[in-house]
């Protein structure tokens, strides 16, 4: 019975004391709640007075209720301009929102306040974060500050949260951290490795032998305070301390995170560090949050070190701006330096063009050199030649020139007595003809004589005709170089007569030739005609009567060859006075050349003649 009586009344006694327990845990929320109103309505006294019992009540964390108006009021976020601006800003479009919608989706995922695509707290999150990259449009969106305003939404309306963000960017360095360039991460970064190596050196080598860098694992903390990283209950306790006292206690808790886990880390490869920071920390702490607060102030911090390192960082910083400067100045410097490198080669390589262009040069004007020697020796030689000819010149005068005009006149006159006789012959001839046989013989002797003969005249006109080209050459020779020569040197005055010399000699050569060819037609003709005759003397005898007739014809015949000799005598004396006269003209440029071209026609005149004479002669003898 004594046992039943005291089991009843320990029985009680559990009774009595756990229902004391939940009246005291109810009375201690009620004191909590009372204790929280009242800091809220006098918010300024308490930040005034009571500021370090404020900051224990913070540390021991926020009740939910009062998050919103406390958050609110710790980071002065009641009464903003930008509040009023909101409604505007949503009606505008920013360049971040592709960027800002494609992110929503992976913002709390689990939580049933974001489940779903066209869920009310994906509406409000872009709401807000559309509306911060309108006003701040150098940070715009990043990733990372979309989990921020999701925690302030689960506390409050978009216009308050988007007002508390908007004071979180611009005094709690969050800012800074979510800038393009991220100065500030690697501030926070740069700090924390310190204080790993100060508080954990141990763990510090064994992350650098491992190359498990620390943004491989810190960056997210400081760009989500967390809210990444631990359940959301232990997040929030940590936000709480962070609107109050700012990123220390990222690094307290930090800290007090990698003190709990050395020994396991330190055991473990990279990969193994990477699974246990995913699966195994962010769960140790869910029974208790108090634990991981508890053990975060327990971390050494240093405000003063802490200034100190910024300092050092800003340093190393702007060395390495420094550095960077001066590496694309250098940068800059060699790439002048290597197109001037290919400038300078590049000339090298012209200068070698124009060394063998030079030496091609050389070469052409050595043998320019040698060519001029070689045309001096020739110029001298002329000009001896020339000094010769004009020691031996011979002066005609008008009267020489009247003198052969006069032998001209002269062989004209015995040309037409020769012409008489033979017409007399041709009358004596055609009164006494042979017989017909006879005839028919003296008709085949004529055509074999008159076909030599138009051999010996193809080949005659052909030499005229290269005597007239020869002749055309010189005179356009002579036309074209006349006009300039004083103008010129008296080098090349001399070439030029040299040149002129030269031509005229080919003239005379040519003109030469045609002459012997003349010479060797009229004395085949000649021969022909003695044939002829010989045999027209032969037939004769026997239709003459007398022989006296045949001696007179015979005779006449001597008289009229020995005429033509004589007319081909003077022809070829009148041949020698022309060229001597061209020669002479040629060197003293003086107007006998008048005389001498008048001479010339006269000559081609007679030679005309005789040729007619010939015809004649032919004609009357057929």
């Amino acid at each position: 019975m004594r046992s039943m009586s005291g089991s009843r009344r320990n029985s009680g006694a559990s009774l009595v004391s756990s229902s004391s327990a939940s009246s005291n845990l109810s009375h201690l929320e009620e004191d909590t709640w009372s204790l929280w109103g009242r800091i809220v309505k006098e918010w300024d006294e308490w930040r005034r007075k009571k500021d370090k019992l404020l900051k224990e009540l913070i540390r021991k964390g926020i009740p939910h209720h009062f998050r919103a108006i406390v958050w609110q009021l710790l980071c002065n976020a009641t009464d903003m301009p930008v509040k009023n601006q909101y409604s505007e800003l949503l009606k505008m479009c920013s360049p971040c929102e592709k960027l800002i919608r494609r992110d929503i989706a992976r913002t709390y995922p689990e939580n049933d306040f974001f489940k779903g695509q066209d869920s009310l707290g994906q509406e409000v999150l872009f709401n807000v974060m559309k509306a911060y990259s309108l006003v701040d449009r150098e940070v715009g969106y990043c990733q990372g500050s979309a989990f921020i305003v999701g925690l302030l939404l689960m506390q409050m309306p978009e216009e308050e949260a988007f007002c508390v963000f908007v004071r979180l960017m611009q005094e709690y360095r969050l800012r800074e951290l979510f800038k393009p360039s991220m100065a500030e991460l690697g501030l926070c970064i740069y700090q924390f490795e310190h204080l790993l190596q100060e508080h954990l050196p141990e763990l510090n080598v064994h992350f650098r032998s491992q190359s498990f860098h620390t943004s491989m694992y810190a960056s997210s903390w400081f760009l989500t305070l967390f809210l990444t990283f631990l359940p959301l209950p232990i997040a929030t306790r940590i936000f709480d301390i962070f609107m109050y006292e700012g990123l220390e206690i990222i690094f307290r808790v930090g800290i007090a995170i990698l003190q709990y886990n050395q020994t396991d880390l330190i055991q473990l490869d990279m990969e193994g560090m990477s699974q246990h920071f995913q699966k195994v920390i962010p769960h140790q702490f869910d029974s208790c949050p108090d634990k991981m607060i508890l053990r975060a102030y327990q971390v050494k911090y240093n405000p003063k070190r802490m200034k100190k390192l910024e300092k050092e960082y800003t340093t190393i910083k702007n060395k390495e701006m420094e550095e960077q400067i001066e590496i694309k100045r250098l940068r800059t410097e060699n790439r002048l330096l290597k197109q001037r490198i290919e400038t300078l080669e590049k000339g090298q390589v012209t200068r070698a063009q124009e060394a063998e262009e030079n030496y091609v040069i050389k070469r052409e004007l050595a043998v320019v050199r040698q060519q001029c020697y070689t045309a001096s020796e020739s110029l001298e030689k002329a000009q001896d030649t020339i000094r010769e000819l004009q020691q031996h010149k011979v002066t005609y005068t008008e009267e020489f020139v009247s003198g052969l005009q006069t032998q001209l006149e002269q062989s004209r006159l015995q040309e037409t007595e020769l012409l008489g006789a033979l017409k007399e012959m041709q009358d004596k001839r055609s009164s006494s003809l042979p017989d017909e046989i006879n005839v028919a013989q003296l008709q085949d002797e004529l055509k074999l004589v008159k076909l030599r003969e138009q051999e010996t005249l193809r080949s005659f006109r052909e030499m005229r005709e290269a005597v007239t080209d020869l002749n055309h050459c010189y005179q356009h020779h002579t036309s074209r170089g006349g006009g300039g020569h004083w103008k010129e040197s008296p080098k090349k005055n001399a070439m030029n007569e040299l040149q002129d010399k030269l031509m005229s000699l080919r003239l005379r050569e040519a003109q030469g030739q045609a002459e012997l060819k003349e010479v060797k037609l009229k004395n085949l003709q000649l021969e022909s005609q003695v044939r002829t005759t010989m045999s027209f003397l032969l037939i004769l005898p026997s239709f003459f009567q007398s022989k006296e007739e045949v001696m007179a014809v015979r005779l006449r015949e001597a008289d009229s060859m020995a005429a033509m000799a004589e007319l081909r005598q003077k022809i070829a004396e009148l041949e020698i006075q022309k060229e001597e006269g061209l020669i002479q003209g040629q060197l003293n440029h003086s107007d006998s050349r008048q005389y001498i071209t008048q001479l010339r026609e006269q000559i081609a005149e007679l030679k005309n003649e005789v040729r007619l004479s010939h015809r004649n002669t032919h004609t009357y003898m057929h």
